[in-house]
């Protein structure tokens, strides 16, 4: 087994033509730089987190690149191809991974509500009446989808007809990936009340497997990728 590629937060290991293991490290990674400072057993809890919500896809006939935990902050996935060159893909293209990052938000916060404050997004699009006085932290009326580039030196925010250009993916392809994330989420949140949170937002990466049928891939659901809040703390405004 020899070292493929190294990461912000993980070391990428070639264990076959198919396969693929993940390290998970301590490392903190803020916009794709690395802080000097580890946080201790970081690796080991997004590796698990990761696998508990891949097994629990798995129960629910959702398809992931996860094969199985081999340690602690170890795990082993399904190899797909890493094609940047937006030109290679088409409705024909087997076995890759989509080049394009996409984010679920259920709730006002982050980058979202800058760009509400900008003029770039309207309440309407979030699903308010025109008008509407959108506060930080409000849930919003449905779920507000959006694509960005992956692969590109810096992400870019992608209306829906580019990103349906440079993935490869058809009208109702794209529609599938969303209709996926609704799944998914659904059952974050879900789990989440449970243990008294609430999924804010947060990001997803997929990738087609050789037979073009659609695999969710990568890591979701930690707190590297997703953003959570105390729900008690939230009824208390």
């Amino acid at each position: 087994m020899k070292l493929f590629r190294v990461g912000n937060v993980k070391k990428v290991f070639e264990v076959d033509e198919s396969t693929l293991e993940f390290q998970f490290t301590n490392n903190i990674s803020v916009f794709d730089k690395i802080i000097p400072t580890e946080i201790p057993y970081k690796g080991e809890v997004l590796c698990r987190t990761s696998a508990y919500w891949f097994k629990l896809l798995a129960e629910h006939g959702i398809r992931s690149d996860f094969v199985k935990l081999t340690g602690k902050d170890r795990m082993l996935v399904k190899r797909v191809n890493v094609i940047p060159d937006y030109s290679e893909l088409n409705s024909k293209s087997t076995n890759y991974l989509i080049p394009l990052e996409f984010i679920c938000r259920h709730y006002n916060a982050g980058s979202l509500n800058d760009r509400v404050k900008e003029g770039k997004i309207t309440v309407e699009q979030l699903g308010f009446p025109k008008g509407h006085q959108l506060k930080y932290g409000e849930k919003l009326p449905r779920m507000f989808f959006e694509a960005t580039t992956k692969l590109e030196e810096t992400d870019r925010n992608l209306d829906d007809a580019e990103a349906k250009r440079i993935s490869g993916l058809s009208e109702e392809e794209y529609d599938q990936v969303f209709e996926t994330i609704a799944k998914i989420d659904g059952l974050i949140a879900e789990r989440a009340r449970k243990a008294g949170l609430i999924h804010v937002d947060g990001k997803k990466e997929f990738a087609y497997d050789e037979k073009r049928q659609l695999m969710i891939v990568d890591t979701f659901g930690t707190l590297d990728e997703d953003r959570w809040w105390d729900a008690a703390e939230y009824e208390k405004g």
